[in-house]
């Protein structure tokens, strides 16, 4: 008998005509961790006591669950004494949970119908099997105990008891509609980029819950204060905003857009340096408006934000120091010590005065105008293409909810976004060249049948028939807008001269750009194509650089060293998507060619998998969409007679009351496919929506972000495993079964690993330029994955109004501790440091791009703005 090929071929062999399911098996054939399963009709682990204050607090009447299809703690039921959910705090063995009894997981098909239909992934009959090689073991990567660092002003710290709330304020009309439905799409466009730039100062500025329903931030700048009201404060940082107004101004006044916002902030922040790098503790929101705001001497009288950023002759000031709250009524004292006249941490500017502020107030303009395009061609056409993982990725119709400028795409026309957007679910063909062997740089590790395939082949055959290639010569993808741009530049245009780069034309079928712009995906080709393209997106220009293309290729060899098959041995139904090839142009000089190179991406996916990038799956809806409405009915039918969680039945744009102990209402807010997922599953359990969200979060940290810690506590590898590039897997009822990780940019290996990694694979790091410092990994991957993705996921949750915030993050620090020190201990450092440091370093979006900072160009240490932030998950 033939025997089996090595696990290794068999996962990763890009064999194009034997493409097999994602997850094979029943979505419950793996056992649930034993601290997360629990007995029928008994409180979750360690919820056994009640007191008043604390961070988990009764979300109604009715169940909600902690564990898998489990009952969970009702109002005034269960929660934890402080400390309970902290690290160590693991309940007693007795009360641990069990594999959930038959039905009391997700729903079973009806008799007579078909059962769930797996997703696709690498065959894994061989993981009974013994590997028919031996397996290098990595060493474990130690864990040590964090100290908790100190504050640095004790007149700042908040006093004890009085961390911040997630609380919803009723507005003074309950029928208040979402501002984000707002029947104009204008107007809808403009609220979502207000509601961006005061989530960015908010969490920036490190600022607190304010205790009035008014967020005021003091402008002395411009002589006055902005008012916004708060429909819904985040623990998570996902607040919920409506129009601000100017002090003093009479509430019938026109509302503020966006860019005289974005104007007013940036004036305010050029004057203050807020830079900030060091440690510092919340600020609370100021509670009245400055009174004798500060003029500069012999500078222009005009409070309007924009006249003064135009101002050639104004004065620069000296900044405030920014760890104090800013004094309004009296001068900085000359010999006050100025924190930004000490070196940052990490190398970033010291100063603000390198500032473009004009540049950042025309890119929120520019990100508001598209995205009110965005809305109005969603609402003439909410439907979905075949194929959820397109969908998600079309989904980001507003984009990072914490970023100033998120769809902001300067330099191309109304006509190009039409064709190069995902959000209107734009396609077109890709612009070929053909590059003679001469300047052809490539590289590639894929394999069909355990052949090598080289670069130019691959990219021939997605081409597809009658492209005029002449012989010997490598087919080149390259993005129809960039080729334009590209053209003009000298060294490229001398290739052209010369005939060693030869115009092909458009050719083939359409590509549908994701949710990055430049990566292109066509239904059923066995790859994806991430090309280089120079409009700047969010904070960076996206050209492919050549040390990123080899990241991506030795990544992929690096797991097919056997740490693949270690690490799926423990989570099976988490991967990489892999980057096994790249091709791209050399220059006369012999180096590279920039703004042409092309990553070849593996595509694991086909249109009936229900795959998902978290952010799609997040993202608001400001628009009706059929699978809301589906969402509704199941919803209505289970629940018209019993709303036990104190949630009306969600609508496309969801009814629902502010929550969990307030009087029933009907504030309308805005949907999402995570909301329509949760109302669904809720409706077919007949179990409370906030029961389902807790479940439905539990069951997320296990199947996507337990495998991201095991790499980096295994292998030293920390993944950038943010929101949109992170992968979720979801069962025919919704529920995540595994994810995928993709970004062949974002992996930081860790320099106290290195000699391990380059057993496994000689000479890694030496062109990819990936190890980092122990400190700058833990920065990074604590903002990647705490931040970015989980906290950001429960803020989801919580604005909106599908789960309490509280309990969500409870269920988050029962998670870490029981990975930091319970029985199944991981090695990774992340954990320990998520639950015992008070603060955490965050990336602060809108101070990057006020610096013009490129997140892809410089030491990855000081490509972004990073500040300090209180921790909402320590106690």
């Amino acid at each position: 008998m033939k025997p089996p090929p090595a696990p290794e071929a068999r996962t990763h062999d890009h064999d194009t005509n034997n493409r097999t399911p994602l997850t094979p098996g029943q979505p419950g054939d793996e056992q649930w961790p034993a601290h997360l399963e629990t007995r029928s009709g008994q409180a979750g682990p360690g919820f056994g006591q009640v007191e008043p204050k604390s961070d988990l607090a009764a979300l109604g009447s009715g169940q909600t669950t902690v564990g898998f299809g489990t009952a969970a703690p009702g109002a005034g039921s269960v929660a934890p004494a402080h400390g309970q959910a902290h690290r160590g705090a693991g309940p007693p063995v007795g009360q641990r949970l069990r594999q959930p009894e038959p039905g009391s997981g997700p729903a079973e098909p009806p008799p007579g119908q078909a059962g769930p239909t797996p997703c696709r992934t690498e065959p894994e009959p061989w993981r009974d099997e013994p590997l028919p090689y031996p397996v290098t073991p990595v060493p474990r990567q130690a864990a040590p105990t964090r100290t908790p660092v100190p504050p640095r002003d004790e007149l700042l710290q908040p006093a004890p008891g009085q961390a911040d709330e997630a609380r919803t304020t009723e507005p003074p009309d309950s029928r208040l509609t979402d501002p984000l439905l707002h029947p104009d799409p204008h107007t809808a466009a403009q609220a979502a980029a207000i509601e961006n730039l005061l989530r960015c100062w908010v969490r920036e500025q490190n600022l607190t819950s304010p205790h009035d329903g008014t967020l005021r931030i003091p402008l002395p700048t411009s002589a006055t204060a902005l008012l916004a009201p708060v429909h819904y404060w985040s623990l998570s940082g996902w607040h919920r905003f409506g129009r601000p107004r100017l002090a003093g101004t009479p509430e019938s006044a026109p509302p503020l857009d966006a860019a005289k916002v974005a104007a007013l902030l940036v004036d305010e922040a050029t004057a203050r340096g807020s830079l900030r790098t060091d440690t510092r503790e919340p600020r609370p929101t100021a509670t009245h408006a400055p009174t004798t705001p500060p003029r500069p001497p012999g500078g222009p009288e005009s409070t309007d934000p924009l006249t003064r950023l135009h101002h050639p002759h104004r004065p620069s000031h000296r900044p405030v120091p920014v760890d104090r709250p800013v004094p309004v009524d009296r001068p900085v004292p000359v010999d006050q010590p100025d924190p930004l006249d000490q070196p940052s941490r990490s190398g970033q500017l010291d100063r603000l005065d390198q500032l473009d502020p004009l540049d950042l107030v025309g890119r929120v303009a520019d990100s508001t105008r598209r995205v009110a395009t965005f809305i109005a061609e969603r609402r003439v056409g909410p439907t979905d293409g075949p194929g959820r993982f397109l969908a998600a990725e079309q989904a980001l119709v507003l984009g990072h909810p914490l970023h100033p400028t998120p769809k902001s795409r300067e330099g191309l026309s109304e006509l190009e976004a039409r064709l190069y957007s995902p959000e209107l679910r734009g396609s077109f063909p890709l612009h070929w060249l053909a590059i003679a062997p001469c300047v052809m740089s490539a590289d590639s590790a894929w394999t069909e049948r355990g052949r090598a395939v080289r670069a130019e082949q691959l990219t021939a055959r997605l081409a597809g028939p009658g492209l005029p290639l002449p012989e010997g010569h490598g087919a080149l993808p390259v993005h129809p807008w960039q080729l334009r741009e590209i053209r003009r530049r000298p060294a490229v245009a001398a290739l052209f001269d010369a005939g060693l780069l030869r115009d092909l034309g458009p050719h083939g079928d359409p590509w549908h750009p994701t949710s990055s712009v430049r990566t292109v995906h066509r239904h059923h080709a066995p790859a994806m194509l991430k090309l280089s393209l120079g409009l700047r997106i969010t904070n960076s220009c996206r050209e492919n650089l050549r040390k990123e293309l080899h990241r991506g290729v030795e990544v992929h060899r690096l797991l097919r060293t056997g740490l693949t098959a270690q690490w799926q041995a423990a989570h099976p139904r988490f991967d990489i998507v892999r980057d096994p090839a790249w091709l791209g142009v050399t220059a006369p000089d012999g180096g590279p060619l920039p703004g042409l190179d092309v990553l070849v991406r593996h595509n694991p996916f086909s249109p009936a998998d229900d795959v998902a990038c978290v952010a799609g799956l997040v993202s608001p809806r400001p628009y009706a969409h059929a699978e809301s409405r589906a969402a509704h009915c199941a919803d209505r039918r289970s629940t018209q007679h019993d709303h036990s969680d104190g949630h009306q039945p969600q609508y496309p744009v969801s009814t629902l009351r502010q929550g969990p102990d307030a009087a029933p209402e009907t504030h309308l807010t805005v949907g999402s496919r995570l909301a329509d997922v949760v109302t669904r599953l809720a409706g077919r359990t007949g179990r409370p929506r906030g029961a389902v969200a807790v479940e439905w979060f539990l069951r997320y940290l296990e199947r996507v972000v337990r495998p991201v810690l095991w790499l980096d506590g295994e292998a030293g590898i920390a993944l950038e495993a943010h929101q949109q590039n992170t992968l979720v897997l979801l069962d025919p009822d919704g529920w995540p079964i595994g994810g995928r990780y993709r970004d062949n940019q974002g992996y930081y290996f860790r320099e106290s690993r290195r000699a391990d990694l380059a057993a496994r694979l000689p000479g890694i790091g030496e062109r990819s330029d990936t190890f980092v410092s122990d400190e700058v990994a833990d920065e990074r991957f604590a903002y990647y994955l705490g931040i970015n993705n989980v906290l950001g996921l429960i803020g989801a949750f919580g604005s909106q109004r599908l789960g309490d915030e509280r309990l969500l993050l409870a269920a988050f620090r029962r998670f870490l501790s029981h990975a930091a020190t319970g029985p199944a201990r991981m090695n990774t450092t992340l954990p320990a440091q998520l639950l015992d440091s008070p603060v955490l370093r965050c990336k602060a979006n809108l101070l990057t791009r006020l610096h013009g900072l490129d997140e892809l160009v410089g030491p990855v240490d000081s490509q972004s703005v990073y500040v300090t932030i209180a921790n909402p998950l320590h106690r």
